[in-house]
């Protein structure tokens, strides 16, 4: 029960927003995530064929393939494995069906990236909130951090800011608490985009 009342979104709803809300890109992050966010705003289109299919907000699929891929649109969305094949790193074997134009050519970026969200449900998702959009990246990467290493803020989201410093996993199940991610976290991202690319994303009014 305990792990459950963790990990609800409406009991989470409120943390997320005070991080978001006190969250700053430290200084020498800053022009890093300037440069991710103009190759994602280059790329926005492409994005935004996927929220016209599948209803998912075009800068999330951005900040997830950003993590995941390093925007690279020859790998899948789900773990950045080549599309030459069904993945090998979890989650494995997917897509489950074979790709569109055959084996020789391989999946398309867009097939696969539709397979990634629609597994996790993100096709299905109502609450397209801030805090919410927080709390589903970060189960999209695992939660690991919050069950077994609370101290430290999942760098997934928060890595680049004043909310992270050191402390990660450097493979599956494996902690070090000295490794510092040296990836731009999507909170950072979002921070960027929201001004830049003038996104509306609505906030919680969180009371004290």
């Amino acid at each position: 029960m305990a792990n459950k009342i963790l990990l609800s979104l409406q009991d989470l709803k409120p943390e997320y927003q005070r991080l978001w809300d006190s969250c700053e890109i430290k200084p020498d992050k800053l022009k890093n995530a300037q440069n991710i966010v103009a190759k994602i705003s280059a790329n926005r289109p492409r994005y935004e064929v996927l929220e016209q299919k599948i209803n998912v907000p075009w800068y999330f699929v951005a900040v997830i393939h950003n993590m995941e891929s390093s925007l690279n649109f020859g790998t899948h969305l789900h773990n950045g494995d080549s599309l030459k094949k069904r993945t090998v790193h979890e989650p494995t074997g997917r897509p489950l069906a074979a790709p569109s134009n055959g084996w020789q050519v391989g999946y398309t970026w867009e097939e696969s990236a539709i397979d990634a969200l629609t597994i996790k449900e993100f096709n299905q998702v109502k609450d397209w909130s801030l805090p919410a959009q927080l709390w589903q990246l970060e189960r999209y990467n695992g939660v690991g951090y919050r069950k077994y290493h609370p101290e430290v803020l999942t760098p997934y989201l928060w890595s680049g800011t004043n909310h992270y410093n050191k402390g990660k996993y450097v493979a599956d199940a494996k902690w070090d608490a000295n490794a510092i991610s040296d990836q731009i976290g999507i909170a950072a991202l979002l921070k960027v985009l929201i001004k830049e690319a003038n996104l509306n994303i609505q906030q919680d009014v969180v009371t004290a």
